[in-house]
């Protein structure tokens, strides 16, 4: 159980590292548009493929995201990547926001429904 959590901790850590990168001014844009993707959809809590499928939800966890991290630190040079993996870390022992988490769960949502209604899926009146 304790790998699990150490695998579960170093996606987390490396996923926000991805993001800090995302903000460098160091990096080029097209990587740092690739960082934000990764970034948005590790942090994000809805998934493509929700957990709760079995196997399969865990599938875009276990082998999307670590690919996806691969690639980026395989394109961004070493330096970059392993200062923001320090503060990423430093920020791991920090307390966790239920309040953020909630809060881009929200906006997700109302995201949903703007294309919904956008493609006259639904009629919110």
């Amino acid at each position: 159980m304790e790998f699990l959590r150490a695998i579960a901790h170093n996606i987390r850590v490396q996923g926000h590292a991805t993001w800090l990168c995302a903000r460098d001014p160091e990096l080029d844009w097209p990587l740092r548009i690739f960082a934000l993707a990764i970034a948005a959809y590790a942090l994000s809590p809805i998934d493509l493929i929700p957990d709760f499928i079995p196997v399969l939800g865990m599938l875009d966890d276990a082998i999307l995201l670590p690919l996806a991290v691969w690639l980026f630190r395989k394109a961004v040079p070493d330096a970059i990547f392993e200062r923001n993996l320090r503060v990423a870390e430093a920020a791991a022992t920090r307390p966790v926001s239920r309040g953020g988490a909630v809060a881009i769960a929200i906006i997700w949502l109302l995201l949903a429904l703007w294309l919904a209604k956008l493609l006259g899926l639904i009629d919110l009146g």
